[in-house]
């Protein structure tokens, strides 16, 4: 599978823009959510935010991604697009 320079730079950004405290699986979970989102329309930063948001909300054994996870948890989802500014 080929990726887009897009998609690089989606995962270098949540790499390297601080999740110093996420373990390897968080920050699995944060890039997919970012890959799911990147044609939202919105900038990387009010994605991540969203992404980070949705992440630390679900508990440390969800085996569903953030993408999932969010349709059955709508108070969730509607949170962290207000703490993005996801508008």
């Amino acid at each position: 599978m080929k990726m887009k320079i897009g998609s690089l730079f989606l995962i270098a950004s949540v790499t390297i823009n601080g999740l110093a405290f996420a373990d390897t699986d968080d920050t699995k979970w944060i890039a997919q959510c970012m890959m799911d989102n990147k044609d939202e329309g919105k900038s990387t930063e009010v994605v991540q935010k969203y992404c980070e948001c949705m992440n630390n909300k679900m508990s440390s054994n969800e085996t569903k991604s953030v993408t999932q996870w969010e349709k059955s948890h709508p108070k969730e989802e509607e949170e962290c697009s207000a703490k993005a500014g996801w508008k």
